[in-house]
């Protein structure tokens, strides 16, 4: 009984989501703008108020899958060279799923960005340079139990954090997801001690009835401290 339930939960979840994404502008709007999903609108509206994506910069997706974000990107760094007068960025994207090519970004799919395999082919295929960003819209397979999901977000949030600190360069900033809940004011705490400046976002192209934020760190200070368990030591 308890199975038909959940079966019946999840069917109408899903008629829910069909029938939102064909009223979603957003999608409509991606879809002229060939980004590959409607996310793409959350990160230009961050960057349009924070500017942390300039030509020139040096920028690692994580969790990049379809690959809206590092399409943003490529765009807002000149990692594609679309531009000659301006300075040419770089852009990374990882992710565990299958990544499409996109122009001007180094894809590396199937790979799981928390291990040391990942981290050491990220620093060799930046040459050993430092990373100005690093971008995480990240989000695990939902569940159905509330309270789970967020400490499984919050668990994904902290290893975003830590791979930051092993490439980010000084003063280099972090913007990453994370849902609303009562861990989320500890993980900015945590983040205060390593960053000079902690913002809390929910851009406009966020669904009104998403409990998603978005925090972005700034100025990074380096590592003082080794990271323990997932959370800072």
């Amino acid at each position: 009984m308890c199975f038909l339930i959940n079966c019946l939960k999840r069917l109408k979840s899903s008629q829910q989501w069909l029938n939102r994404q064909k009223t979603d502008p957003y999608v409509e709007k991606a879809k002229m703008y060939n980004y590959r999903c409607r996310s793409a609108f959350k990160l230009l509206e961050m960057n349009e108020k924070t500017n942390i994506l300039t030509p020139g910069l040096t920028v690692v997706d994580l969790g990049a899958s379809p690959g809206s974000w590092t399409q943003v990107a490529v765009q807002k760094t000149n990692s594609d060279g679309a531009d000659k007068s301006k300075p040419k960025g770089t852009v990374l994207s990882i992710d565990k799923l299958q990544i499409f090519p996109i122009s001007g970004a180094t894809i590396m799919s199937n790979m799981d960005f928390s291990t040391i395999e990942a981290h050491d082919k990220v620093v060799a295929a930046l040459n050993g340079k430092k990373v100005d960003l690093v971008l995480s819209d990240m989000a695990p397979s939902a569940t159905g139990i509330r309270e789970l999901d967020k400490d499984r977000i919050i668990g994904l949030c902290y290893m975003a954090i830590r791979f930051a600190a092993l490439v980010t360069k000084i003063n280099g900033n972090l913007l990453f997801k994370v849902w609303d809940g009562k861990e989320v004011p500890i993980l900015e705490m945590d983040l205060e001690r390593f960053y000079k400046t902690i913002k809390v976002m929910k851009p406009n192209a966020s669904r009104s009835d998403s409990s998603e934020k978005f925090i972005l760190a700034r100025g990074f200070k380096g590592i003082q401290r080794p990271l323990e368990n997932g959370r800072w030591g």
